[in-house]
């Protein structure tokens, strides 16, 4: 593999006690040894992923209810993309995400990764990438206790070095299980750390603090950093900072009844998830190496049942929902001297384009054992002529809940549905007014054909009787590639 200047994808929770990224925007940066030597390996890649939180939550994106002025930073030194699009719900994003993979090829339980996958942890560890993951895990299959959910080493298995991570081997009740804030229980390299060994500690500082120790020792190795957060998700509770005299034991991570103190948590949850963003970059500026570091910053589906004023509008998260609330995510990436500063993009991303960015970035040339439903939206970081997609799929049946097997697809504007429902989703976020029946809509129109030639391509919606507990979960692994068919 050809040699490259060093890149970074983060996604990023939160920290205590820490200077802006965006205040230390204009100071200059703290220069190691390895950059003034000149020595330059592989691009590093730190992808940060928070958890429910949907792009009405940025600052970046037009939010008024939080404060987020790291992420906000990023956005207006790189790239704001305002077509990122996940799942409505975090396995199927997180199995999506890793390996590249379109759902119907490779998606069957809720919490579960398939071992048998590769994943972009394998790709960066065999190019010769040090590799580390932190954050949320629950992808042993656990809760239908599959083969191996008791395997603590299954996130070294999906090509990780190093680990920090919740819910690998334990669930939030039973034997050393608990939640994921105060106090948490968590698997760090093998070693379990229980309850009572994080006893007052936060979850997200803990994790953030292996990532910035990970950076730090590997900071003249090329590294790849996967952090899916466990910030935002559920239970809402105080952070360091607005934790005051309370609880920092197990018996705190509960979401409060009153509305009006939920809300108040979830914003002070996304702040601070600011905040470790911010941390992460910092120590990335620290050991010098910004320059070649590409940070990426998304989300695995949108925001549970917050409501937030979003350009004087008041938007509800709908988690687990398809519309908008539900899939679109933000994405922010920066790569100090190569993204252009403030570019805001219209391109869609679809969740299995990271992989191939990943490899792409990294100068890797994809083999047979690699995907084929992504699209490497690189050119764009480096402000180049690209191929983006035209469209961007979901099947979307995460054995979870009362949900049916479905199929949709869309563009920048409109969105078709397998049973033929048709939204232009811009003047109709709520999709409350189906077009296909307008035959006078020739934008509508043309824009039902075009993206009926792309559902007639996929395989068939799975049928599902017993959702989480089904025995039937239909996958088409080799089924034709739809993205990109000349190949």
């Amino acid at each position: 593999m050809n040699s490259v200047r060093k890149f970074a994808i983060i996604i990023v929770p939160i920290i205590i006690n820490i200077t802006s990224f965006a205040q230390q925007a204009s100071q200059p940066p703290v220069v190691s040894q390895l950059a003034r030597s000149g020595v330059q390996g592989k691009p590093n890649v730190i992808l940060i992923m928070a958890d429910d939180v949907s792009w009405n939550c940025f600052g970046a994106y037009g939010a008024e209810d939080y404060k987020t002025p790291n992420i906000d930073a990023l956005a207006s030194k790189g790239i704001r993309f305002d077509h990122c699009y996940s799942t409505p719900i975090c396995t199927p994003s997180r199995v999506k995400i890793m390996t590249g993979q379109y759902n119907f090829r490779n998606y069957t339980h809720f919490g579960y990764l398939n071992p048998k996958d590769k994943t972009f942890g394998h790709l960066m560890q065999d190019a010769g990438y040090k590799t580390a993951i932190a954050g949320k895990w629950q992808l042993n299959g656990l809760y239908n206790e599959l083969e191996g959910c008791y395997d603590k080493t299954r996130p070294q298995k999906a090509g990780f070095d190093e680990s920090c991570l919740w819910q690998v081997t334990t669930g939030k009740t039973g034997e050393n299980g608990g939640e994921r804030f105060w106090s948490p229980p968590l698997l760090q390299n093998g070693k379990f750390l229980t309850i009572e060994d994080n006893k007052g500690k936060y979850g997200p500082d803990i994790m953030s603090d292996f990532v910035c120790d990970f950076i730090e020792k590997n900071k003249e190795e090329p590294f790849f950093v996967y952090y899916p957060t466990v910030m935002v998700h559920s239970p809402f509770v105080p952070t360091p900072e607005t934790v005051g005299n309370g609880s920092r034991s197990q018996e705190a991570n509960k979401t409060p009844k009153d509305k009006i103190a939920k809300k108040a948590n979830y914003v002070a949850m996304v702040n601070y998830l600011d905040k470790i963003v911010g941390k992460i970059v910092h120590k990335v500026d620290d050991i010098g190496q910004l320059e070649n570091t590409i940070i990426m910053f998304t989300s695995d589906n949108g925001t549970a049942s917050i409501t937030s004023c979003w350009k004087g509008k008041n938007i509800t998260g709908a988690k687990g929902r398809t519309v908008d609330m539900g899939t679109h995510v933000p994405l922010v990436t920066y790569w100090k001297g190569h993204t252009p500063n403030g570019l805001v993009s219209d391109d869609l991303i679809d969740f299995t384009d990271f992989y191939a960015t990943i490899a792409d970035a990294a100068q890797i040339q994809l083999g047979d054992d690699d995907p084929i439903d992504g699209r490497s939206f690189y050119p764009q970081l480096k402000n180049k002529k690209a191929n983006p997609r035209d469209w961007v799929f979901w099947q979307y049946q995460p054995y979870w809940g009362k949900f049916e097997g479905i199929q949709f697809v869309r563009n920048q504007e409109y969105k078709l549905y397998e049973k033929g429902a048709l939204y232009h989703v811009p003047s109709d976020i709520h999709e409350k007014h189906d077009l296909i029946m307008e035959s006078n809509n020739t934008s509508a129109q043309k824009a039902k054909v075009e993206l009926q030639k792309v559902l007639d391509t996929a395989p068939p919606a799975p049928i599902v009787v017993g959702a989480r507990n089904a025995k039937t979960r239909t996958v088409y692994p080799d089924w034709k590639n739809i993205v990109n068919p000349n190949d």
